[in-house]
């Protein structure tokens, strides 16, 4: 009779057991790679609104008060820093021998001795197509001059070549003073300025003037 009682819980267990071990087992899941639930609510917006302005106005004064180039080409010299650490190299068929060139468009002017070396390299300030592409000749120097055109306008150290479109002179000379006023900075130098002559810094102004000597050869570049 002892075995029998003890033969049931026994089976009972087994039983069990063997329910358990066909059971399934769920483990969680986390959203590395590899593995993805089966539903993921998102939310999309359907409808996007851009705007953009479709009208840019720009206004550019078409005169120029007293003749001046209020917007001149790009300076290749916008200031004085830049005026020494980008000096443009002296313009092709620019002539041979001891000269000066004139670049009007990049507002530079080069001192050229006989054996073709560079002297010296400056930046200037002028009129824009003035005066015409072509070779000149230094005809008269001066240490002071003064504008008939403008009141109160002085200027030093003048080296004139050419005639203006009205007959007037046209030649290298310091920064004008109005009133006793510089009528520009040496920084804004390598950029247009002025009604005709070429404006210069003192220090280069002052070289060009014992340099170029009469009849010395000014080639104009445009």
């Amino acid at each position: 009779m002892m075995r029998r009682v003890l033969a049931v819980p026994f089976a009972l267990l087994l039983s069990v057991g063997l329910l358990l071990a066909a059971t399934p087992v769920f483990a969680a899941q986390d959203s590395g790679a590899g593995s993805s639930p089966t539903t993921v609510p998102t939310t999309v917006p359907t409808t996007v609104t851009t705007t953009v302005p479709t009208t840019v106005t720009t206004t550019v004064p078409t005169t120029v008060p007293g003749g001046r180039d209020l917007f001149p080409l790009p300076s290749i010299a916008p200031n004085i820093t830049e005026t020494f650490r980008f000096k443009p190299g002296l313009p092709r068929n620019s002539g041979v021998g001891r000269r000066v060139v004139y670049s009007n468009s990049l507002q530079w002017v080069w001192a050229i001795d006989k054996d073709e070396n560079i002297v010296r390299s400056m930046p200037v300030s002028g009129r824009r197509g003035v005066p015409a592409a072509g070779t000149y000749k230094v005809t008269s120097q001066s240490t002071w001059s003064y504008s008939l055109d403008i009141a109160n306008v002085d200027f030093r150290w003048m080296t004139r070549f050419a005639k203006g479109p009205a007959g007037g002179n046209i030649g290298f000379h310091e920064i004008p003073r109005k009133n006793g006023k510089p009528m520009q900075t040496e920084a804004q130098l390598g950029s247009f300025a002025g009604a005709g002559c070429i404006r210069m810094s003192t220090m280069d102004v002052k070289f060009l003037y014992r340099w170029a000597k009469l009849g010395t050869p000014v080639v104009v570049t445009r």
